[in-house]
């Protein structure tokens, strides 16, 4: 019995049994294995994956731009692995089916009848990751206090997360198991962990997922080779599985070496610290001034506000450092280091201090200048000096409600002190303090005023 169209015309067969009218032109393979069947699904899945990993740890990158491109990146060690599970179950559709031998029989090369299953899922794969990053930007854009966005390995990873998803693929063409793909997703979670902490330091540089340091830059070409390294290994292993003559997948395959082996020599070469990192924002109307890195130079007025009772108390002070500061590095000789804004998810939170009265508490501590004194170094009479330099310029919260450590005894003294030293005259105090910030660098008691 013959097919007919609703005109009347009998109906033209197509390649791969679908049929059309005359004059009209079959739906590509490519765009019906696109928009239906499980590659929407597998791009949904690694968009809902990827994007969940990132909102459950937004308070840690949320309001950073480099924080945010480190977060990205380093969450390729389970989107990853999810992405070559997905091309694993495609790959393993037909054997699912029981239509390998019927599949088998269609005219197209057994590389077409490969790709046109597959790069549909690589394609949604890559673009669920594009999306979540696109959404990770945005929900980070509102909270940024400086710096600009950190796209350079975006482009490297979305080539990474396509590869894997091919090779995954072929894997699930070759291995004759619906566990294949839960298992590949376990191997390759545990490989890329594997490489991240114990592997061999030459393989580092070759790990997609390999964690990138906060401030840290790649050189411009590392994204490129290590999407050729990658993508070059997924196309030799498709070339090599369903290729006519197999001898072309040297071809990619020498591509991937030669990216490889460029990226091991390159080595710790593969990154550089962000110029930005290096350079501070100073707010130089009080002493000590205070200096914020340009990374977050927005969030300078409210640190400024956060210290602005200590700097009221301390004016007039001599021998006091000349400013806090915040490049990274271990402060100058008249530097104190000011506290931590990073990692963020600490002390800030979405641009915002989280707790500005111990900021302050912190910044106070600094002054001081024993942060690297060893343990027992520094006198029981200095620390009863320091803890009443702190309750007055900026108290914690335990100072504020007169909790001291050690028994009654010691509990008087440093009561005393602190009443000592609030009590005297503005004179009186500025000269005290003058004196004790001159022998702040001292980790005995040689130089610090009694009280």
């Amino acid at each position: 019995m013959s097919l007919v169209t609703d005109a009347g015309h009998p109906a033209e067969p197509t390649e791969g049994g679908q049929r059309k009218a005359p004059g009209g032109r079959a739906p590509h393979p490519l765009r019906a294995e696109a928009l239906r069947g499980f590659a929407p699904w597998a791009g949904a899945a690694v968009l809902l994956t990827f994007g969940g990993m990132l909102a459950g740890t937004a308070d840690r990158w949320q309001g950073g731009w480099a924080e945010t491109a480190t977060e990205a990146h380093t969450a390729l060690l389970i989107a990853l692995p999810l992405a070559a599970a997905a091309g694993c179950w495609q790959g393993g559709r037909e054997r699912r089916r029981g239509t390998e031998e019927l599949w088998a029989t269609t005219v197209r090369p057994p590389l077409a009848r490969l790709l046109v299953p597959a790069l549909p899922v690589a394609l949604w794969v890559a673009a669920g990751y594009l999306v979540a990053v696109a959404a990770a930007l945005l929900a980070t854009w509102p909270y940024v206090q400086g710096d600009r966005p950190h796209l350079a390995l975006v482009p490297g990873d979305t080539a990474v997360m396509a590869a894997g998803t091919l090779a995954g693929h072929v894997v699930g063409r070759v291995v004759p198991t619906r566990l294949a793909a839960p298992l590949l997703a376990m191997a390759g979670y545990l490989g890329l962990g594997f490489l991240e902490m114990g592997g061999p330091a030459g393989a580092r540089p070759l790990n997609p997922a390999d964690p990138v340091p906060v401030g840290e830059l790649p050189v411009w070409w590392q994204p490129w080779a290590m999407a050729v390294w990658t993508g070059g290994l997924a196309c030799a292993a498709a070339l090599a599985y369903a290729a006519r003559r197999r001898v072309t997948a040297l071809l990619p395959l020498a591509a991937a070496l030669s990216a490889g082996a460029l990226l091991a020599q390159a080595g710790d070469g593969l990154w550089h610290t962000d110029p930005l990192a290096r350079r501070q924002v100073c707010d130089t109307s009080t002493t000590p001034a205070v200096c914020v890195n340009a990374r977050y130079a927005g969030m300078l007025p409210q640190v400024g506000e956060a210290l602005s009772g200590v700097t009221d108390k301390l004016e007039g002070v001599r021998n006091l450092p000349v400013r806090w500061a915040d490049h990274g590095g271990a402060p100058r000789a008249d530097e104190a280091p000011l506290p931590g804004l990073t990692p963020l998810g600490w002390s800030a939170v979405r641009g915002r201090l989280t707790d500005p009265e111990q900021f302050a508490w912190e910044a106070v501590t600094a002054l001081s200048g024993r942060g690297d004194c060893p343990e027992g170094a520094v006198s029981t009479r200095v620390l009863w000096a320091d803890d009443a330099v702190e309750s007055y310029l900026a108290p914690n919260a335990l100072q504020k409600k007169g909790l001291v450590p050690g028994g009654p005894d010691e509990e008087r003294r440093i009561l005393a002190a602190r009443a000592r030293l609030a009590g005297m005259a503005e004179d009186e105090r500025r000269a005290w303090l003058s004196a004790y910030f001159a022998a702040r660098a001292g980790c005995d008691a040689e130089g610090v005023p009694a009280l």
